[in-house]
């Protein structure tokens, strides 16, 4: 089973750079979930994309405009939405901002890059 240790801090874990004004760190993970950190530069994107894991983020600082299955809303700090498997989603930072990202299961990719 590939796992992270019970106890991460973020000051360990290593930025990775995904789109222009994007990137992530990956707080903590087991296999059947993952916790990722994401920053956004103001106007930065998230391009839309779908994936097979389920996806429920927070928004910890900022507001982005939140594309799901076709379907935007622009979230604010304390909130949230659920991605279902393979759907099309994708967003734009309104402002600076960060997003928690969990997925199950967790990305084996994301351990690759």
């Amino acid at each position: 089973m590939k796992a992270s240790p019970n106890f991460v801090r973020p000051s360990g874990a290593d930025w990775t750079p995904t789109e222009p004004g994007v990137k992530r760190r990956i707080l903590t993970y087991n296999d059947q979930l993952m916790l990722v950190e994401v920053a956004f530069e103001k106007d930065a994107v998230g391009s839309l994309h779908r994936h097979p894991h389920i996806q429920a983020t927070y928004v910890a600082e900022g507001s982005f405009e939140v594309t799901i299955s076709g379907k935007s809303e622009i979230l604010n700090k304390g909130q949230s939405f659920i991605v279902p498997s393979n759907e099309w989603h994708g967003c734009r930072a309104l402002e600076v901002g960060i997003l928690i990202d969990t997925f199950t299961p967790m990305r084996a990719e994301f351990l690759e890059e």
